[in-house]
């Protein structure tokens, strides 16, 4: 015989005799008693205050004088932290010397400007060694090379064989004179300009000097609002020097303990793996002739580290290395003739890789 349960009272649960109301009840006191939630926060595991406050404060003493070319300023004091040394690309006018020059006048370090020109030669740059009649021997006198700045102007108008008078002193921060080798004091950066419009008098940079260069920096015209504020910036200092508004911000102990410290700014492994696969696709893309090295893998890695500090962060994100990858990269590969009669650029082919690699999480 068939058990028949009587129906449930619509005042009663489904899991006991008690009344719907008094679950309800219970329910409503429980998240009375809950706090709103909070914002979520992070602390840094490394103390970068320090480092956050000397960069406001050298973009401070810039923005004195220099007005927008906001990207240029940040990729050049990343470059500074990250110990590497940078291109900066356009047409003449757009401050990219003075922004440099400024940049050194922010630091108490030892700076050298050299204006490259057709009939320059390496000893002119290293450095030569001169007989003294006191000694009767040969003495060494250092060439503009030995300094902790060095600001080159119109780095595309010497030959090659002043240029291949650079490789040794970017790579390996040191120069081989009469077979004997003198260290540069640390720290050692190039700021070097080009123009890429004028052509006459000019010769290619070749690629393994390129490759030196953490950073190629394009810059740009500036928009109306900057162009009008420059132009009222000019017209009110009447007749003071831009460089005498500049204050010193840092020395070069400070420089090379922040660069110390940048090293060690946190990077999971999936961001590692994440960078591989950026440099890898250039070597595979029908687009391009030539891909980056590793180099330009250790560049994206050092400079995306260097770009989280300045952001306030002590661990790299995937929009760190989007940012850095396309000023890595933008000098380290070749499109193929085929993609360069189209108009494309290697900007461009950097965009597509980036968009076409699944971002890590």
């Amino acid at each position: 015989m068939e058990d028949h349960q009587s129906p449930q009272s619509p005042n009663e649960s489904s899991t006991g005799s008690q009344p719907v109301e008094q679950h309800v009840d219970r329910l409503d006191n429980a998240f009375a008693k809950v706090e709103p939630s909070q914002p979520a926060t992070f602390s840094n595991r490394l103390d970068l205050g320090e480092v956050a406050q000397a960069i406001n404060r050298i973009k401070a003493e810039l923005r004195k004088v220099i007005i927008g070319q906001e990207e240029m300023i940040d990729l050049l004091i990343v470059s500074i932290l990250a110990n590497g040394h940078s291109l900066i690309e356009g047409v003449p006018g757009v401050a990219k010397t003075v922004t440099a020059k400024l940049l050194a006048k922010t630091m108490r370090v030892n700076f050298s400007r050299i204006q490259f020109t057709p009939d320059l030669m390496p000893s002119d740059i290293l450095g030569t060694s001169v007989f003294s009649m006191k000694n009767n021997e040969f003495e060494f006198k250092p060439g503009p090379i030995f300094s902790n700045i060095i600001l080159i102007d119109e780095i595309n108008r010497a030959p090659a064989k002043t240029q291949a008078a650079l490789f040794e002193a970017m790579a390996e921060r040191q120069v081989t004179i009469d077979g004997k080798e003198y260290s540069l004091n640390a720290p050692f950066l190039v700021f070097a300009t080009q123009n890429p419009v004028e052509q006459e008098g000019t010769y290619r940079l070749p690629e393994a000097q390129l490759d030196r260069f953490l950073f190629k920096i394009n810059v740009d015209y500036p928009n109306l609002q900057d162009e009008i504020s420059i132009l009222l910036g000019n017209h009110n200092r009447v007749d003071k020097d831009p460089e005498s508004l500049i204050e010193p911000v840092l020395t070069a102990d400070k420089i090379t303990e922040y660069q110390n410290t940048i090293k060690k700014i946190i990077i999971e492994d999936n961001l590692i793996r994440y960078i591989a696969q950026i440099t890898l696709n250039t070597r595979e893309n029908p687009n391009l002739y030539l891909g980056a090295s590793p180099r330009a893998s250790i560049a994206i890695m050092n400079g995306s580290k260097a770009y989280a500090a300045i952001m306030g962060r002590d661990f790299v994100t995937p929009d760190d290395i989007k940012y850095i990858s396309k000023s890595v990269l933008r000098h380290r590969i070749i499109l193929t003739p085929e993609r360069e009669m189209e108009g494309f650029t290697t900007d461009k082919v950097v965009e597509q890789i980036i968009d076409s690699i699944e971002i890590p999480r």
